[in-house]
């Protein structure tokens, strides 16, 4: 025979069973949610960060296309203003300018010797936080003040820029002659 103390406790463990089930099952459903809720905030944020990449490397083309076009300008002031206040200009055969007027007496120098008629190539754009890098190729044909001589012209050429007030500016610019490809 079971006492009256049995049974209550046998009665209180079934109620407890009752209570306890449906919160244990509340409990794993809340944390698979929170599991799932997570994947979608790494999956999102993931997103996110690419789509603001892609925008920065958009900017970063459209500031090359501002640079080509002071190239075959011959705009020594728009070739600098594209640059940060202590950028460096590394031409090849030619003193680095360094520095905003620097800069400018080297793009000035450049474009009392020749005159040129370039398309860009970008190969790769990499985008850091505040800072990125593009690796470019250029062709087309340089007119040489000195003889007149119209030349095939081609270099590679590494970007470097930082983001600066908002905006991407060059920081370092260096490039090399290649053979142009006839």
């Amino acid at each position: 025979m079971i006492s009256f103390p049995d049974l209550c406790i046998k009665r209180n463990l079934k109620e407890m069973k009752k209570i306890l089930m449906p919160m244990i099952a509340i409990f794993l459903m809340a944390s698979c949610n929170e599991k799932q809720e997570t994947k979608e905030v790494i999956k999102t944020t993931t997103q996110n960060t690419e789509i603001m990449q892609k925008e920065e490397k958009q900017k970063i083309e459209e500031l090359l296309n501002v640079y080509k076009k002071s190239l075959n300008t011959s705009d020594a002031q728009l070739a600098q203003s594209l640059y940060t206040k202590d950028g460096v200009f590394m031409p090849t055969e030619a003193p680095s300018g360094i520095g905003s007027e620097g800069i400018l007496k080297s793009y000035e120098y450049v474009f009392s010797q020749i005159k040129l008629n370039v398309e860009f190539f970008i190969e790769e754009i990499e985008v850091e936080g505040n800072m990125a890098f593009a690796v470019t190729s250029s062709k087309g044909m340089v007119k040489i003040h000195a003889n007149g001589a119209e030349v095939p012209e081609a270099n590679r050429e590494l970007f470097v820029f930082e983001k600066a007030d908002g905006d991407w500016k060059i920081a370092r610019y260096m490039f090399n002659k290649t053979k142009p490809k006839q």
